[in-house]
Order: structure tokens, then sequence, then C-alpha cells
């Protein structure tokens, strides 16, 4: 102990100094010993040891400490205060010297990656090219100029674009969403996020050209959320008011999915849910909007999101557009900074690395990420893999200059902040009306009060005088808004408290108790302070409010002349700061986030350091006792508040998509094979929005032509027999080849199983690779493909309405050679995908091969095979002295598996795309696995597809080798205890593999 002798010594001297400072001390600011003038040792001691390590056991032993009597114990008790401290405070260093390893290992990577891809890149920039990139960077201080610089070579989004028929898909997984009586703040992902993408949605759907748009969402069916969340579709509003669009058009709310989760448990439902809105998309774009166009015209993906719409955007071949909100790298690190969790329990508490890995494909597969600030862009986007702010500048002028890129490619990001629904302000002018209004309630003499909103009853009967200024804060309880230095803030500034009121509209809440952890500490922490400051009559927090009321609640504190304020650590943008300006009220606002942007905009209040509560009082009190000032705020709000609207925002947000790159092949739904279906539809997605089917018909699964034939000769019911006649009439009237796509006659001309893989009711696709540890194909698969196919064709209901395909790492070659050695025929197969996915055949009656010309210009999308091959040469190689060594003993290219878009390689050291395609309803997908394969497996189990594992039958994969165990988990992406998948025994025969696949068919139904 002796080590820790100064220890003792200096808590004694605390004790000799009196402790009675402690509890009146304990609670208060940060303390900077210097500029104070004295030194407390007691407050130095709380206030810089105690709350430096985040220790609050600490502080309730020190408490003890102070109140014992007996010397031994009291000696007991501080040398174990000693030891504590001096493991917190090592733990609290460590961790900061692991920050800043960290940053620094970061700085390094990004440097280096930009010196390889200036290596790469060897053509040098043109002059022009250079003067492009010098005159973006020098007008980043001037953001006007910079929107100005780069919208000059668009076409502005104009009123007269209403010959078009747009159909747009906005993406929001997370919290409770509805159109109207939105419950802001019920909980952490119930916040305003949901607010932006719903009148997004309305606003959009106002715009001439926009046909309709689908915000979609997840159905919650629960007793504990309101019935409506349960509803399947939702009308938002009706398409522009001056065009007549169709009886579908507008904005609409389509959900899919049913229990209500937090966002980080979402994870393992993103493929289910990504195939029931594709069933949607298709059936909207075949039925309601068809004229022959490329729709949807672009998949919007928010926040978590992203990964959804990026599946969606590749299936599809549409431009995708991502607004993060807010981002998981930038969460990881303020979380690491605050040390009270490792990066462990961060990952298991927030899955923060599955939402990485999603927000880093998600930035892949964009076209455009919108940003609400400059800030966003800089600071977040740019800790990103696949963004740098300077390479993108590069690449972005390299590409105007038709240079090679070498495959690099990085989404464009626009600046376009939300806009407002201005309809419900009312903005009034000074005069009595406000004071007779309080008046009224306040008034207790008189028989007959004005009629006023109930919420501002609800709100003043908390407080003593309510004529006084109200302060106004509007968030969740969430301890990033940090409302509680608010409220420390108000409390220890006598003059503010004198002079006005506090409002602390923190969502909706029945019990504390039965709210979420975060939430409700929060709450019980501004009961505590309120009740600590004797706030009393001074601070109103009202348990209920609802969305409709929040306009009125502005209007309050515009009549009393108040002030809003935002508080929060870090605002990704602030929309609340807009409508209380929008209201008249003047504004102050965290400078860490896009308030900065607003204020520059507006200049209607005071930008503050969230941490510092002596400057939040000061910036509060600066402006309810200025009145030339709060007036002069409150006009530059008004005055510059049209900046902020829906109409601008959407205008803006249009010219920027219609200036994505169009994804090649532009699919099309209304091929001569599926007339017939698309005839029988419900014909109104609206009705059939439960309906996985793509086939749209009225049972669910499109009836063949024989099985119509067959029945009614079974009997003479004139419903039946009309139904025939009806189906024949379809066939007599249509006129094949009159609507169908080059590529679509190219197939159906050449005689493959193309054409009839599309008629098809289920599709039982086998990916069962097994290799030995030279990675050739082991004979036991031929006797797995055996059984399987003789498993199907014992039950002739399943065997005759079912395609077959295999899918394989395997290049055609190979799999034919391999095929043939097991007496299989390649026209036992409605379909062949090989080379790991890369290419896709249909075999003949003949057995000649057809390969698929879309599928091949589909995945040749941003396919950059020269830029991949020089990385991978370069992880080949080893550097010394400043020259690359051959070290050709790691691994050596394959090139008899290699082919134009699939690089194979051998190691010495030691899926939706087919839904469109084939138009075969994903849940009558049957995929037969192993029970391990490569990167891919999880993705190939979770969905509504049916998924068989075959147990024994794949031993050894490849994901343990390319997956890193820091990596999100497998229960991050395939959902547990899954009807959907089931498994068969080791050595399973056929009748084991039929029984197993009529248990899924059962499940599913």
């Amino acid at each position: 102990m002796a080590a820790n002798e100064w220890i003792n010594g200096y808590l004694e001297a605390i004790l000799d100094s009196g402790a009675s400072a402690i509890e009146e001390n304990k609670a208060g600011p940060g303390v900077n010993v210097r500029d104070r003038g004295h030194f407390n040792p007691t407050k130095y001691f709380v206030e810089e040891v105690v709350t430096g390590v985040d220790e609050s056991d600490l502080h309730r032993t020190w408490i003890k400490v102070v109140a014992t009597r007996n010397s031994r114990e009291r000696s007991s008790r501080l040398e174990n205060m000693c030891w504590r401290i001096w493991h917190l405070a090592r733990k609290k260093k460590q961790l900061e010297w692991e920050d800043l390893q960290r940053l620094a290992n970061r700085r390094w990577e990004r440097e280096q990656g930009r010196k390889d891809v200036t290596e790469d890149m060897s053509e040098d920039l043109s002059e022009g090219e250079k003067g492009d990139v010098l005159a973006e960077a020098v007008s980043l201080d001037s953001p006007r100029k910079k929107f100005q610089r780069n919208s000059s070579n668009l076409e502005v989004w104009s009123d007269s674009n209403t010959e078009k028929k747009l159909y747009i898909i906005l993406i929001s997984l997370h919290g409770l969403v509805r159109g109207e009586n939105m419950e802001l703040g019920r909980d952490s992902d119930t916040g305003g996020q949901i607010k932006y993408v719903v009148e997004l949605a309305r606003a959009l759907a106002k715009m001439p050209g926009v046909y309709r748009v689908d915000l979609f969402t997840r159905q919650v069916s629960s007793p504990e959320v309101d019935w409506s969340y349960g509803e399947p579709t939702e009308m938002l509003s009706t398409g522009a008011d001056d065009a007549d669009l169709g009886e579908s058009s507008g904005a609409y709310i389509v959900v899919r999915g049913e229990p209500y989760l937090r966002k980080e448990l979402l994870w393992p439902y993103i493929q289910e849910f990504v195939d029931g809105a594709l069933a949607h998309i298709l059936n909207m774009s075949r039925k309601q909007i068809g004229g022959g166009q490329p729709v949807p015209y672009v998949i919007h993906g928010h926040a978590d999101a992203g990964d959804s719409a990026a599946l969606l955007s590749g299936a599809l071949n549409v431009p995708m557009v991502l607004t993060g909100h807010s981002l998981g790298r930038n969460k990881l690190e303020q979380l690491l900074k605050q040390g009270r969790q490792s990066k462990e329990d961060i990952n298991s508490t927030y899955r923060i690395m599955r939402r990485i890995e999603a927000e880093e494909l998600s930035l892949d597969a964009a076209e455009l990420v919108i940003t609400s600030t400059k800030q966003e862009i800089e600071e977040q986007w740019g800790l990103y893999d696949g963004f740098d702010v300077k390479l993108e500048k590069v690449l972005r002028a390299r590409g105007r200059r038709g240079v090679n890129c070498h495959g690099r490619f990085m989404p464009r990001m626009a600046v376009i902040p939300p806009g407002m629904d201005f309809s419900n302000v009312v903005v009034q002018e000074d005069s009595a009306e406000g004071e007779g209004d309080l008046m009224a309630l306040t008034n207790s003499e008189g028989s007959s009060p004005k009629a006023v909103p109930a919420i501002w009853s609800e709100v003043m009967r908390f407080l003593t005088n309510p004529h006084k200024p109200m302060i106004l804060a509007l968030s969740r309880p969430d301890p990033k808004k940090n409302i509680a230095t608010l409220l420390k803030a108000f409390g220890e500034c006598r003059p503010l408290r004198e002079l006005a009121n506090l409002t602390l509209i923190l969502g909706n809440r029945d019990d504390i108790d039965e709210m979420s952890g975060g939430n409700a500490s929060v709450l019980i922490t501004i009961l505590k302070l309120i009740d600590k400051y004797d706030l009393y009559g001074q601070v109103a927090f009202p348990k209920h409010h609802k969305q409709s009321d929040v306009p009125e609640i502005y209007r309050l504190a515009g009549k009393t002349k108040g002030v809003f304020i935002n508080p929060a650590v870090i605002e990704p943008f602030g929309l609340t700061l807009i409508e209380a300006a929008a209201h008249g009220l003047p504004m102050v606002a965290t400078k860490n986030g896009g308030p900065v942007d607003i204020h520059r905009a507006l200049n209607n209040g005071l930008l503050v350091d969230p941490h510092d509560q002596q400057s939040i009082a000061d910036a509060l009190l600066k402006l309810v006792s200025e009145k030339n000032l709060w007036n002069e705020c409150r006009r530059n709000g008004l005055r510059n508040i049209h900046l902020f609207s829906w109409p601008e925002h959407c205008r803006t947000y249009l010219t920027r998509v219609a200036a994505c790159r169009m994804r090649h092949p532009q699919w099309k739904t209304d091929t001569p094979a599926d007339e017939m279906a698309a005839d029988e539809s419900l014909n109104d997605s609206l009705k059939d929005v439960l309906d996985m089917s793509l086939r749209l018909s009225v049972d669910g699964e499109r009836t063949s032509l024989n099985e119509t034939l067959d029945v009614a000769a079974a009997g003479n019911n004139s419903e039946v027999q009309d139904q025939v006649k009806r189906v024949m009439s379809k066939m007599k009237r249509s006129e094949p080849g009159a609507r169908d796509s080059d590529s679509d006659k190219k197939l159906t001309d050449t005689p493959s199983k193309y054409p009839m893989l599309r008629k098809q009711r289920k599709l039982i696709v086998i990916a069962l690779d097994c290799y030995d540890d030279k990675g050739v194909p082991e004979k036991k698969m031929i006797q797995f493909i055996q059984e399987i196919s003789k498993a199907i064709r014992s039950d002739q209901q399943i065997a005759r309405h079912s395609g077959f395909a295999l899918s394989t790492a395997m290049p055609m070659p190979e799999l034919t050679e391999f095929l043939k050695s097991g007496n299989i025929k390649v026209n036992d197969f409605d379909a062949l995908i090989c080379s790991s996915g890369s290419e896709v055949y249909y075999p003949g009656e003949d057995g000649k091969l057809c390969p698929d010309p879309d599928y091949a210009s589909h995945i040749d999308y941003r396919w950059g095979l020269d830029g991949l091959k020089k990385t991978i040469w370069k992880l080949m190689n080893t550097p010394e002295g400043g020259k690359f060594r051959q070290s050709s003993n790691v691994i050596e290219e394959d090139l008899k598996s290699s082919n134009s878009h699939c690089l194979s390689y051998l190691i010495k050291d030691l899926s939706k795309v087919y839904f469109v395609r084939w138009r075969l309803n994903v849940a009558n997908m049957y995929v037969i696995l192993g029970e391990t394969g490569d990167t891919d497996y999880e993705e190939m189990i979770s969905g509504t597809h049916k998924t068989l594992i075959m147990k024994g039958a794949v031993v050894k994969g490849s994901e343990e080798l390319l997956r890193p165990t820091a990596s999100c988990l497998r229960d991050d992406i395939v959902p547990r205890d899954s009807p959907l998948v089931a498994y068969t025994k080791e050595g399973s025969k056929a009748e084991d593999i039929i029984n197993t696949v009529r248990q899924l068919s059962a499940a599913g139904m």
C-alpha cells in the first residue's frame, strides 16, 4: 500500500477540510480550479476523480467513508477506495490509449488507400480535371455557391413534367409508422425519422409527374400497440391536384412482417421483408402503372433499411438512393469513447457490426446519398470504407472526362435539408390576443372563459405563473438529447428561473417503470433534478400529447415570447428547430451537427456547447431578457423559413434522382408469357397486398390450362366451364411477341426450357457443392442429386408443377463432365447456375445450353474486372524495399474456373434476380443446402422461401476462411427456429427427403 500513500494522505486532507460540501457540490458542473481563484479539494475530488472515471459506486463508498467514525474501518475503506481509484484510472488511460491507436490506424489506412488509388490511376488528371476538383474544394466554405456550382449542369425538375408516371419506393423499417397521430417519442425507435419519411411520401406524391409513392415498413399486430399499425395499407394522400393519374395514384404506407421488434433485432428478417416487398412492387408495376416503362423509378432506403433497398435495387435494376439519418460507425466511436462498454458488449447490445456491414453494402449499392448537412458527409460518412471525400471528387472528375476509374465507384453525396409541412402553421403578429388567451386560462372569475386548445391547459396546470416566457424543449427522453444538462442549467441560474418557465415535451408515457431502460433513466433523473432544485411551479412535463398538439405547443411558446432549445450532444439535423422557427420561436441549439447549417440559413438564434451548462443558461437568459434580440431572431426565422419547404425539397430531390445513371438491363414486366396471369390478377394491390404470389390469381397460385380442363371434365359445374371459356378467349386474343423484350424473344425463339420455367409453380434449387481438400468435387454429390430427384418425382402433385435448378461454383464445362460421370443429363434441369452465380444457362431438348443474355448484363453493372485483378495481384505479392516480390506460394489464379464475371483462385496455404426474371413466387421456392457453405451461405437460408438442410452432405465450407470472427453473427442474418427451415437426417433417402419437402410445404401455407 506504500505506493498509494499519497492517495491516503489526500483523502485524509479532504476529510479534514470538511465533507459538508460534498452533497452540495457532487452534481455540479466541472470545476476549473485555476479559474475560480481558490482550491476546494472536496469539490475537485468529487467532480474530477469520481466523474472522470464514471463510477457511481465510488461516490457511494465515499459517502460511507465520510460517515464512518471508527478509525480502523475508516482506514480500511479509504485503502479500498485507493485501489479502486488506481484501477479505474489505469482502465481509463488504457481506453484513451486504445482510442488514440485506433484513430492513428484509421488515419494511416486512409492515407495508404489514397496512395494505392493514386498508383492505380496511372493516368494523370488533365488541367480541366484539376480545375474542377480545386474549384469544388474552394467552394466548400460557401454551401450556397457549392450547390449552384454542382447543379449548374442539372436540369431542374419542372412543374411541366406531368406526362411522366413515376413510381417511387421509400423504405423505413424500424419504429411505429402511421400517417396520423404519430406516437413520436413512444420509444427510442419512433422519433423524427418517422415523421420525416411520412411527410416526404406525402410531398413527393403531390409533385407533377409522380404517379405513386409507396412507403414500406413493418406491420405490427400486437395487443401492446394500437390496431392501426396492423393494417396492411394506409393511404396518406391522393396524387397531384391537377393531374388525373388513376385510382391508385398518391402516397401509401405498405406494411410487411408481424411482430414489433426494436431495430437491433430486425436483421434476421430483412430477407423475408424484401421478398414480400418485391411481390408487391412487381404487382404494382404490372397492373397499376404499366405503360411499358421501367418501374419503379427509384428505391430510397432510410437508416437501417439501406440493406433492404440495396437488395431490391439489385434485383430490379433501378437506382438506389440512401439516407443514413444516424450511422453505426459514428455510434460505435461515441460508445467506445465513453469507456463504459467493450466493443464485444456494444456489439452484443446494438448488433453494431451487422449494422455497419449493412451500411457498407448500402453505400456500395447507392447511386446517390442524401444528407441533411455537410457535417454528416465529412464527419460520419467519411468514417466508412466505401466513401472518401477527396477520392470521390477525383473519381467524379475522371468520370466527367471519360477517364478510366479502374473499377472504383463512390456514390454522389447531396445535401438536401428536410422540408416542413406549413399547412398547420399559423403565425400571428404581435398583439394582445395571446395575452387574452392566457388570461382566459388563469382567470377564475367570469362565467365563460375563452375556448383554448386542451394541450395549453395540460401544460399550464404545472406552472404557477404561465405568463412568463416559455423555454420549450421537445424530444425523445433519450440520454443523447441531453435534457438533464438543460435542467441543471435552468435550476442553477436564478435570474433565468425568475424570468422564464421551462416546458419539457418528452414523448408519451403511462408508467415509467414500463419504459425501456434508457428512457426511464432519463425521466427519473429529470424528476430528481426538479425536486433537488425545487422547480415545482416552474417546470411543465406533461405525460401525453398528440402529434396534432405539437403546433399548438409551439404557438403557446410563441405567445409567451419564449425560446425553443435543442441541447442534444449531437444532432444529425434538428427538424424541430425548423418547426419552431416556422412558428416564430428563436432557438438555442447545440453546435454539434445539423443545427450549424440551420443557423447559417435562418440566423434566428444562438449556438452553444451542449456540455457547458453555463453557456446554455447564458444563451437562454440573453434571448428571453433582450426583447430587441428576440424580435430580430423571430423575424429572421420567418423570413428565411421557405428554404425548408417540402416542395423545394422535393424539387431538388427529383432533380438529383433524375441525374442518377440508370441500370441495365431495364427490366419489363409485360411479357406475353405472363399475360394470362396478369389478366386474372385482382387488379388492385391494395386488396391483395398480403398475397405473396407473383401469379396474382384469386387462389394465390396460377392455375394451368391443363389443370383447368381436367377440373372441367370432372363435373358439369357451370362456374368452372365459364372459367375455361374465359381462359380460352384470352388465349385467342393474345398476340405472342407483340410486347416481348428483345432478350425474351431470343430465349423464347431458342428451343430451351426458359419458357417452361416461367410457367412452373414451384422451383427446387439444389445447392450442394461437395469438395475435397484439393477442391475436386466429390462423387457423393451425384448421389444426393439423384436421391433428391427421385424424392420429388415420387410425389406426382409436386413433380408435375415443379422446376429444377442446380446452383454450383463449378464452371459449365466442369459441371457437364461431372454430371456425365453420374449418368445425369443437363436437360434434366430447367436452369443451371454456374461459376458461383456468374452464369445462368437453360438446357434445350437436344442438350444444347442457352446462356441468359439479360443476366450477363445484369451482373456486369459496376463490375470492375481490371481493378479487381490489380487488387488481388497486390494481395498475392509482398512489398519489400519499395518493390514487390512474387510470393506464388499463397494463392494462384485458377484459369480453368474463371470467366469474364468470375475470378477463381486456388488457396495453396491452408438470389433475388431469379424472382423477377422467372416470375416465380419466392414462397414456392425450395433451396436444398448442406450444413456449411460459402460466405453467402446465411443469405441463402433467410427469406420467405423454404430451405432444406441435408446433414452430412457438405463437410467443409469456405466461410471460415473468408469471414472474419469480428464480423456479424449468424443470428443477425438467419432467424432462429424458423418454420421455413427443415433438416434431414444424415444418410437420408428419397422417402425422407420428400416427407421433409411436404413438411415445409405445409409450414408455408
